[in-house]
């Protein structure tokens, strides 16, 4: 097993949110006319996902930038960048020009991250500017059914009970957001779960029985589930997934309980709000597109299409919520 264990113990909730939004980033003044809405894009954009190759956001950051360039005549190329977090690829486009060829897909992640590091280079609501959300992507609690014996979320909170400390729950480092949701299950539930950390991918030690449970994207482990090597106990929605409707939520037991990964883009603070209207305006057309409605719903996204202001709002107010919630687990960024 390549993964690494660690144990976060619940301390009282507190702290408010800290951040404020830059306004004039949510500003999109009506300027249809403008040079820069009217030939923007001119050349390739790139697009930064600060997470690895085939994970979903990878995913999705494929989808939307392939359906924006059929849309708006250029290449929008997908670049990986990975590490610290989500802070690496990040900051890579807060030092990039304002010019609307350098966009981050943002991911919950950034919000966690506002609070889990002390130190930073850079203020992520600050520095880069709102332009739109893209899906949620609820999680859903996946067991090994060789290694858990159980059925349902009430059988798993029990069985784990009955076994504190003795059951390895699987993610892809501290302080992302499989990470986060198990810790928020943890402290509603009381429950006592190993944290395994995983550099890379966890699904194999996963299949294989070395680590039990994990709190994972429904695309990355839907075709598992479908086969019978994964078995499903809950998603972490407030309502049930269509692409695993006969799965409880979470919230049907654990009254309150919400989670999940969502998605959006942002820019270099100073983007020209033509540029920020543009793309805006793109990428909820492509949300509304049948076909990329229909291939979100596959994977188990829900489209999350939003004016520049609201998801700014939106950011603000994940950030508080995981600010708690890194409190409450005593979570620290290694």
């Amino acid at each position: 097993m390549v993964g690494r264990a660690s144990r976060e113990k619940p301390v009282k909730l507190s702290r408010r949110g800290f951040l404020q939004l830059a306004a004039g980033a949510a500003a999109l003044p009506g300027m249809p006319g403008t040079a820069c809405s009217q030939t923007y894009p001119t050349r390739p954009v790139r697009v930064i996902v600060p997470t690895f190759v085939g994970g979903t956001p990878d995913i999705v950051a494929r989808l939307m930038s392939k359906s924006l360039s059929e849309r708006l005549g250029q290449q929008f190329i997908v670049e990986n960048r990975t590490g610290a977090g989500a802070n690496i690829g990040t900051e890579a486009v807060v030092r990039a020009p304002a010019d609307g060829y350098s966009l981050l897909f943002v991911t919950q992640s950034n919000a966690i991250d506002a609070t889990l590091y002390d130190k930073l280079n850079f203020n992520f609501v600050r520095d880069i500017a709102p332009v739109v959300g893209i899906g949620r992507v609820p999680l859903v609690i996946v067991v090994n059914p060789s290694s858990i014996p159980t059925e349902t979320i009430p059988e798993f909170i029990a069985y784990a009970k009955a076994n504190p400390g003795k059951i390895n729950m699987a993610s892809g480092g501290v302080g992302n957001p499989p990470h986060v949701a198990g810790v928020l299950f943890q402290v509603m539930t009381g429950v006592d779960l190993v944290h395994v950390q995983y550099r890379g991918g966890y699904l194999p030690d996963l299949l294989a029985g070395q680590v039990q449970v994990a709190f994972s994207p429904i695309p990355t482990v839907i075709e598992y589930i479908r086969a019978g090597k994964l078995r499903a106990l809950g998603v972490t929605s407030v309502t049930r997934s269509q692409a695993l409707p006969d799965i409880a939520t979470v919230g049907e037991f654990v009254p309150g309980y919400e989670a999940g990964s969502w998605y959006g883009i942002g820019a270099p603070t100073n983007t020209p709000a033509e540029i920020v209207k543009a793309l805006n305006t793109a990428i909820n057309v492509c949300l509304a597109d049948p076909k990329m409605k229909a291939r979100f719903a596959e994977l188990g996204v829900v489209p999350m299409p939003m004016t520049p202001t609201e998801f700014g709002t939106f950011i603000e107010d994940e950030t508080d919520k995981w600010a708690k919630i890194i409190k409450a687990g005593n979570i620290k960024a290694e």
